[in-house]
């Protein structure tokens, strides 16, 4: 069991350690503000509210302080306003918070509100907000940032209407409102139309279109919006119309129309960040009349400018007659307010005025009169609070009867209109000196103070003996100055002044005890209007007894160095009784005190609950002596310091007697200091440096960091030595040593550094902070002490490199050989520099490490550079260029190795030589031979012009031009392309030339040939052509440079368009036929020139007994057909192959005999003159014979015959064959049986190709 138990509260107080050590690791406080970027408009004000929790006291009021920082200056924090120091801004806002225009106004204990009531473009930037800390320790989050932004006003809002408008009741009323915002942030608009009504103070909205385009009708305008008589539309980007169907007499006021401006914060509320009010319309509503058909119409209205005001101002009420024929009747006018009469205007003019206003009227505080034919005017000046109400105006016609006595009609009423007249606001304020000690017998004087005075003062002084009891009157002053003293104090030696006009005194001579309580001055002030207003000031009077011998003293002003003790003391003398001391403090004299700590009669302690965390304790040594003691003091304790001492005598009377005394904090940073030196700050590479950080000042627990500022990078931390004695490194360990070595006013810190490089040059400084109440204290930083690290000298040197000269495209080779060197290790970069146009630039550069970093792109292929003993560098020119003579240099670049292993450059020397290039004297040589070239139109045609001898190579360019003379006009000499040495092709403005130019293209297959190439040639372009070429090289300033000319040999071109290749049959034809056959005249082609060739056909024919040849029919090369016959013959035209033609006579008769022919023209296309004629032929002759019908039967028998005949012989010939054949045959058998012969086969029988001898 007892194990049990153990086991049970071991595991108890482990969840207990694990909850504490939990809660440890959470952060107690916070502090919250607006998450940002705050968007707001110049001008509007500016909210950021504060927060804080985790406090112990969270009854206890918080102190807060604002801060912020500018974009363009984000490390420089500028103090603005705090809920506990007046003085805590910086002047740049210090008088805007003395004015109110910055304020810090407490919502609950630990919430505050910052307000800035109009921004201005320099409130942009951070805002931090700051929860003062009072509890000693710090656990979590202190302070909180939110970023404004702070945009230009863009909300443009207008109106359409500004001018009063007057309707009748249920006319239509349109109004509309423009409103924009231009601003670059996602923001939304709601729009509202408001109705002011007269006499109201504030305006009521009549329709609404919130941010989110939700529409809702104002109070008192949901009947009409839901029945469609109000509406709202929005057109476009920026209008917004308002639509009244039927406006009604309580719609009369002055209507405007109001922009806001919404944009969501971050936290997604959304926040008015401007609103704008378009120009008010004032709009009358008359009502409608209800006149009876037998009495003559009469309107009457009444209006008041203006319906509220306040009290001293004027007001006018306006009396409107609207009737016919005004101007020739009559009418008496009356102004009432209520049921009571202000005044009236007879119809003669005479102006009567109610007994309660004459003697306004007298002081010329009222007046009527009669303004038009229908107005009358009634002006109150200065107008009082009691002067508002309803006032209506009555108007009544007057008939003139024959004796001119006026005769009184029904009155008639207007509408009632009602006047708002507010009191002016009350300036008056009182103020009393503070609470009052004055010894018994002596004499007191209260001062009383008033400001804001607008009228006649009187002051009465009253007193109470304690808080609770009522207060009784001493004296009193009247405004005409007259004193009245009260009963109590007729024996008293009592008096008031009054000094000044806003300053009075109350003198009580021969004070008591009973005198002492609460004293008050009550001030009256009544005004011109007959208003009266009443201020009071009260102050506390403590008379003290004459027997009280009680005296405290303590120290004089008392200094303390901050982490410190305080300890002062209170001596009392005159003791007869018990004794009881508070200490109490005040951080300005101003402030109010505040406790600390107190020791009562029996010695009990109580300590201040804002001390509870403090090491606090007051101590009684003796009897009359009382101590205060304070460790660890802060800044925030400098003040005044109160003993306040109270005695408590046997008979129970009680005498109090306080002290104080003030209290210094010293600031830490004033007592220590700090520097560093050093016995030499230029060392060299590879030497040891030594700093020396002097902390002078009292010995404290202090934390020291060095570090090192190189270029303008940020500081580098060295390292940081701890107040135990621990050292955090933040450089390399192994090239750093730390010293300390404490003396008697002073601590010395020293860094060693071992083996400089050039890193270690820089500005160093050292940081120190002192550990105050657990808490770091930063000190002011030491001087920076600027260490320089220089190189070792050099003893670098180069060999001299002689002038060369070279002959142009040989291979060069420049030397550069060093000859000392500082150190056997050092590594070498090299960088070979051109001197071109004034200027150097760069070859080629080789590092340390023998890597080519830097070369001209063009000149890679040419240019190398090759390293051998020595060491020695050669600068390698192939083929080398006019271009490349001039000044070269050899810059050579020392190496060496520092401590760290880092390589830095130690010098440098450069040698020059000067390249002369020569080149040898120009031999250019065209080929000069004459060329005759034939081709056809269409074909292409290239022509060639070639070097024969001249300089070549890289540097070396050419220009040609082509020439042109042609054969068939008068161009003789023409420029038709140019290829520049650049490479630029331009051809010459030429007419005559500009259609050939377009089929040219040039080109160059080799170094020194050049062609030129005609596309699809004309027959035009037939002439000579000839080409010129010159030579061109670059000079030493990149000049272009001419060396060379000459002209290449004529080159005569012939385009001829084809070659005449046509034909046609030519024999001569014998044709008979009868009038009952058709006629067929032929005509075909055997050959043609091309391919593209088209015919034009054209038949002849010649009568027998004629001479004349003449045309019958032609085709055309465009098919088109022509019968230019000219008789009643019918032809028929037949095309049945692109080579054959033929024309056909239908039913010929006698009269169509004779010869017949055709005649073929070819046709082809031309590039330059279109379709040409390139041959003509005619046909052999068709000799026709048509006969009449007996003719035809005649021949035709006759023919028969001759064909049977001819049948017969052909059959006979046939059979005699045929019998020659078979007796053969007979023979051969009979032959056969004896011997056998050769054969007929040559396959049986082989020739004899031989002769015998017998031949």
């Amino acid at each position: 069991m007892m194990s049990c138990f153990l086991l049970s509260v071991w595991r108890s107080s482990l969840i207990l350690c694990l909850g504490q050590l939990l809660r440890c690791g959470e952060a107690r406080v916070k502090t919250e503000v607006q998450a940002g970027p705050l968007y707001r408009v110049l001008g509007s004000p500016l909210y950021i509210t504060c927060s804080v929790s985790g406090f112990r006291s969270e009854n206890t009021d918080k102190h807060f302080e604002f801060r912020m920082t500018k974009p363009s200056n984000p490390n420089f924090e500028i103090q603005i306003i705090s809920s506990h120091e007046d003085d805590f801004g910086y002047s740049s806002h210090l008088n805007r918070v003395i004015k109110n225009e910055i304020t810090l106004k407490r919502l609950s204990p630990n919430s505050v509100r910052f307000e800035i009531k109009s921004l201005q473009k320099t409130d942009e930037g951070e805002y931090e907000c700051t929860a003062v800390n009072l509890e000693g320790a710090y656990d979590g989050e202190y302070s909180a940032k939110t970023v404004v932004k702070v945009i230009e006003d863009s909300l443009s809002v207008s109106s359409s209407a500004s001018t009063p408008l007057s309707l009748n009741e249920g006319e239509a009323l349109t109004l509309t409102c423009l409103a924009s915002s231009s601003t670059s942030q996602h923001t939304h608009l709601s729009v509202a139309w408001y109705l002011h009504k007269d006499g109201q103070e504030d305006a009521q909205p009549i329709i609404s279109l919130n941010r989110d385009f939700t529409l809702s009708p104002g109070q008192g305008f949901e009947r009409r919006y839901q029945a469609g008589l109000i509406r709202l539309d929005k057109w476009g980007e920026a209008s917004y119309s308002l639509k009244m169907a039927e406006v009604e007499p309580s719609d009369q006021g002055r209507i405007y129309c109001q922009a806001q401006e919404w944009i969501q914060d971050p936290d997604g509320s959304w926040y008015i960040i401007i609103q704008k009010n378009a120009e008010e319309m004032t709009l009358t509503v008359k009502a409608t009349e209800v006149v009876e058909p037998s009495s003559p119409s009469l309107a009457v209205e009444i209006s008041a400018q203006p319906a509220a005001l306040q009290e001293g101002q004027e007001l006018m009420l306006s009396c409107n007659i609207n009737t016919q024929d005004v101007e020739k009747r009559f009418f008496s006018v009356a102004w009432l307010k209520g049921s009571v009469e202000l005044a009236r205007i007879g119809p003669t003019g005479v102006l009567t005025v109610a007994p309660e206003y004459s003697v306004r009227q007298k002081n010329g505080e009222l007046r009527a009169a009669r303004s038009g034919n229908r107005d009358y005017r009634l002006i109150l000046k200065p107008v009082r609070t009691e002067d508002q109400g309803e006032y209506i105006c009555t108007v009544w016609p007057q008939e003139r009867g024959q004796d001119d006595t006026f005769i009184e009609g029904e009155p008639k009423d207007s509408s009632p209109q009602r006047v708002s007249v507010s009191a002016t606001e009350n300036r008056l304020t009182v103020k009393m000196q503070q609470a009052v000690n004055v010894a018994e017998g002596g004499g007191l004087h209260l001062f009383c103070k008033v400001d804001g005075v607008q009228g006649q003062l009187s002051v009465t002084w009253q007193h109470k003996p304690t808080p609770t009891a009522p207060f009784t009157e001493i004296i009193s002053i009247s405004q005409e100055g007259v004193t009245e003293i009260a009963e109590e104090f007729v024996s008293r030696k009592v008096k008031v002044m009054r000094p000044t006009t806003d300053n009075f005194t109350l003198a009580l001579d021969e004070v008591t005890l009973s005198d002492s309580g609460v004293y008050q001055c009550a001030v009256s002030e009544r005004k011109p209007n007959g208003k009266t207003h009443n201020q009071a000031q009260t102050t506390t009077v403590t008379v003290t007894s004459i027997d009280n011998r009680l005296t405290v003293k303590m120290q004089q002003a008392v200094n303390v160095t901050e982490g410190g003790g305080l300890h002062l003391f209170c001596k009392v003398d005159g003791v007869q009784g018990q004794l009881s001391v508070t200490w109490q403090h005040k951080s300005t004299p101003t402030a109010p005190f505040t406790e600390i700590i107190s020791i009562n009669e029996e010695g009990v302690t109580e300590i201040a609950e804002e001390f509870v965390s403090r090491k606090v304790r007051v101590m009684r040594p003796s009897t009359d002596n009382f101590t205060l003691v304070l460790d660890e003091v802060t800044l925030s304790d400098s003040g005044v310091y109160q003993c306040a001492v109270s005695e408590r005598i046997t008979n129970g009377k009680t005498h109090t007697q306080t002290q104080t005394t003030t209290v210094t904090v010293i600031s830490i940073d004033t007592l220590m200091g700090v520097s560093l030196s050093s016995r030499n700050t230029q060392v060299t590479v590879g030497e040891k440096l030594e700093l020396m950080c002097r902390v002078k000042g009292p010995h404290m627990p202090v934390t020291v960091t060095w570090s090192v500022q190189r270029e303008a990078k940020t500081p580098d931390t060295v390292l940081t030595l701890f107040p135990d004695g621990t050292i955090s490194w933040s450089a390399d360990q192994n090239h750093y040593q730390l010293r300390v070595e404490s003396r008697k006013t002073e601590v010395m810190y020293y860094l060693l550094v071992i083996g400089t490089s050039h890193r270690e040059g820089g500005s160093y400084q050292c940081n120190v902070s002192v550990l105050l109440k657990n808490v770091h204290k930063e000190l002011k930083a030491s001087n920076q002490l600027s260490v320089i690290v220089i190189n070792p000298v050099s003893r670098l040197d180069v060999s001299p490199i002689p002038a060369l000269t070279r002959t142009i495209s040989t291979d060069i080779t420049i030397t550069c050989s060093i000859i000392k060197k500082t150190s056997e290790s050092s590594l070498y970069s090299i960088t070979w520099l051109h001197e071109e146009n004034a200027g150097n630039k760069t070859i080629v550069s080789l590092d340390r490490n023998s890597i080519v970093t830097e070369s001209q792109v063009d000149l890679r292929q040419r240019i190398s550079m090759r390293r051998s003993k020595g060491p020695t560098f050669e600068l390698i020119i192939r083929q080398a260029r006019i271009s490349d003579k001039g000044l070269y240099t050899c810059k050579v670049g020392e190496w060496l190795q520092d401590p760290r292993g880092e390589w830095y450059l130690l010098s440098t020397v450069s040698k020059s030589t000067v390249l002369t290039i020569t080149e040898p004297a120009p031999n250019l040589r065209l080929d000069k031979k004459e060329q005759q070239l034939t081709a056809k139109e269409g074909e292409e045609v290239k022509l060639n012009c070639s070097i024969t001898s001249g300089a070549s190579g890289s540097s070396v360019f050419y220009r040609v031009i082509w020439h042109f003379a042609a054969h068939s006009s008068s161009l003789k000499k023409a420029s038709l392309v140019e290829l520049d040495h650049t490479g630029l092709v331009s051809y010459p403005e030429n007419n005559d030339t500009r259609g050939l130019q377009e089929r040219l293209r040039l080109s160059r297959p080799t170094q020194k040939s050049f062609y030129l190439s005609i596309q699809k040639a004309h027959e035009e372009d037939s002439g000579t052509f000839w080409c010129q070429v010159d030579q061109y090289q670059l000079d030493n300033e990149a000049h272009w440079q001419l060396k060379a000319s000459d002209s290449g040999g004529a080159i005569k071109l012939s385009v001829i368009v084809t070659e005449n290749n046509l034909s046609i049959p030519k024999e001569e034809a014998e044709m008979n036929t009868s009038r009952n056959q058709d006629l067929t005249i032929p005509c075909n082609i055997n050959k043609q020139s091309s391919h593209e060739s088209k015919f034009q056909v054209t038949w002849f024919w010649q009568k027998e007994i004629e001479t004349k040849q003449r045309p019958i029919f032609t085709v055309y090369r465009n098919s088109t057909l022509q019968d230019r016959f000219g008789e009643n013959v019918r032809l028929k035209y037949d095309h049945p192959d692109p080579s054959q033609f033929s024309l056909t006579f239908l039913n010929p008769g006698p009269e169509n005999s004779g010869l017949y022919f055709c005649e073929v023209e070819e046709w082809l296309p031309s590039l330059s003159r279109g379709w040409r004629k390139v041959a003509v032929e005619k046909s052999g002759h068709f000799n026709v014979s048509v006969l009449t019908e007996g003719d035809a039967n005649a021949d035709s028998e006759c023919s028969t015959r001759t064909y049977i005949i001819i049948a017969i012989v052909i059959l006979i010939v046939l059979v005699l064959v045929l019998l020659l054949l078979v007796v053969t045959m007979c023979r051969s058998k009979g032959s056969l049986g004896n011997k056998s012969g050769p054969s007929l086969w040559g396959e049986s029988v082989p020739m004899n190709t031989s002769r015998s001898g017998d031949d």
